[in-house]
């Protein structure tokens, strides 16, 4: 059974793109994703999953957002676990405002194109650990361990990073 996300919505509503049966669709998608991290079956997920879950939708935060949508759906007194009936609304919003939206991958490939500065098509293991630890918001090693697991070629220890966008880009259809 999906949760009734009408309330507060009014102000919103008429300038989404969504028909009362998209907006069905899109509390179904949400409850879907949600669900995958609740273990208990109370409609409750751990904290620390809200941000797979906002990026499962297709949401691409950064960490200071991701911190304060997870503000914004916290208890009072946090409890270290987010409820559905708070985060449903919430995501229905954000993703009927298109926020968070991902960067289309030409912008990616032309930032992975500066850093390739011998143009040679990838990067070494070392250097894309040195640019993405060093350099604006750093990953953290358990994010970086991530990345290289999904764009490592093991037999070169390269990214090819025309592969890895071609895998990592989602597909807004």
């Amino acid at each position: 059974m999906l949760l009734d996300c009408s309330h507060g919505l009014d102000e919103w509503k008429s300038t989404t793109f969504f028909s009362e049966a998209g907006l069905l669709e899109l509390q179904k998608k949400i409850k879907e994703a949600f669900e995958v991290f609740d273990h208990e079956a109370n409609d409750t997920v751990d904290v620390r999953e809200i941000g797979t879950i906002i990026r499962s939708l297709g949401c691409c935060p950064s960490e200071g957002e991701l911190h304060d949508l997870i503000a914004e759906v916290e208890e009072e007194e946090p409890t270290g676990y987010i409820r559905l009936e708070k985060f449903l609304p919430m995501m229905v919003k954000v993703l009927s405002e298109r926020r968070y939206r991902p960067i289309p991958e030409d912008l990616l490939l032309q930032a992975f194109e500066v850093l390739d500065s011998a143009k040679e098509g990838f990067l070494t293991k070392e250097e894309l650990v040195k640019y993405m630890t060093e350099e604006g918001e750093p990953f953290t090693e358990e994010e970086m361990e991530e990345m290289l697991s999904a764009a490592l070629d093991p037999e070169t220890n390269t990214i090819q990073y025309r592969d890895y966008l071609a895998m990592m880009v989602i597909d807004e259809n």
